[in-house]
C-alpha cells in the first residue's frame, strides 16, 4: 500500500497531471494564506465567516482553492482575521 507521499510523486510523474497541478499553483498559494491567517487569529471558519457576514460553507470554498477570491473579499478575510492583504506583482 502506498503513502500519500509516493502516490503523489507518482502521479506527478506523469506531465499531463503536472501541468495541471502547477497550473493551480496560485489557487493552493492563496488557500495556503488564508487558511494560515485563520489559524494565526486563532478562528474557525465559522467564526471568519460570522465577521465577513457570509457562510461557513463559503469559507471552506475560499479556504479549499476552488474558488479565487476578488481582491475585495481578500481584504475583507484579512480585516476578519486581523491580518493585512499584501498584493504584489513580480518580474
Amino acid at each position: 500500500m502506498k503513502n500519500l507521499s509516493q502516490l503523489k510523486s507518482q502521479l506527478l510523474a506523469n506531465p499531463d497531471v503536472r501541468a495541471e497541478y502547477d497550473a493551480l499553483e496560485t489557487e493552493f498559494a492563496i488557500a495556503r494564506e488564508l487558511i494560515g491567517a485563520r489559524v494565526r487569529a486563532g478562528l474557525t471558519q465559522d467564526e471568519v465567516a460570522i465577521r465577513m457576514k457570509t457562510t461557513q460553507s463559503t469559507i471552506a470554498r475560499l479556504e479549499s482553492g476552488r474558488t479565487s477570491p476578488s481582491i475585495r473579499t481578500l481584504m475583507r478575510y484579512a480585516e476578519a482575521t486581523g491580518s493585512r492583504a499584501v498584493i504584489k506583482l513580480e518580474a
